[in-house]
């Protein structure tokens, strides 16, 4: 479990708050604190008061991977391979494990024919697959997703959503904009003025946010 108590950083103040296995959306305005919680979880940032304990350690002593809005302000190397790769290396494994475990990656990413491209020339789409693949070649303990799936395109997004629902990464917690990706979630946090307002399964949060913008369009029209 990933537990949360008494936290409070800038805005944002949670005096408890519980993230189970599986796929967690966080939603909410902007500016609601979204992208802090995602921080703070991941370590990036520390909490000035309170705390955050990821099956009982902190985020910094576990191994948890960020991907942003836009992954390519992060990336390391200036090919797709190299990029994928670079976790692999970094927990040293062997060099034919590497290629084997790289090659795998891109095929499931759909990345094989871009395998020699530079990241730069790559699309919005392909550069959170990028990101991700990258991302989940490092075997992590929680993965953070702060609104890759924006700026996408229908067929992109369709693909980062089935990575993602396939990965086995114990935690998953995810910022979106996207409510029908949200409604499919395991769990969703509805975080307004950096307080959380509603927490639980989809249906219980969405059934408060009825009439609202986050309100998944498919429940209004079956409504």
């Amino acid at each position: 479990m990933i537990r949360i108590a008494d936290l409070r950083y800038r805005a944002l103040a949670i005096d408890s708050l519980t993230f189970g296995p599986g796929i967690t959306s966080v939603i909410g305005p902007n500016g609601s604190g979204k992208t802090s919680l995602l921080k703070l979880c991941t370590g990036i940032v520390l909490p000035e008061a309170g705390s955050i304990l990821i099956d009982g350690t902190l985020p910094r002593q576990n191994t948890v991977e960020w991907v942003s809005e836009f992954p390519d302000r992060n990336f390391l190397f200036t090919t797709v391979s190299d990029e994928v790769a670079s976790a692999l290396r970094f927990r040293n494994l062997p060099p034919g494990e590497i290629d084997r475990c790289s090659a795998e990656l891109l095929g499931q990413f759909w990345l094989a024919q871009a395998a020699h491209r530079q990241v730069g020339e790559l699309s919005g789409g392909e550069k959170v697959l990028v990101a991700l693949a990258a991302a989940l070649a490092a075997a992590p303990r929680a993965l953070h997703l702060d609104e890759c799936d924006s700026h996408l395109d229908a067929r992109s997004a369709a693909r980062i959503e089935e990575v993602v629902r396939k990965s086995s990464v114990p935690y998953i917690i995810r910022s979106t904009q996207d409510m029908e990706a949200a409604a499919g979630s395991d769990q969703v946090v509805f975080l307004e003025k950096g307080k959380i307002r509603s927490s639980g399964m989809p249906g219980t949060v969405f059934s408060g946010l009825e009439g609202t913008p986050f309100y998944p369009m498919t429940w209004r029209c079956r409504s």
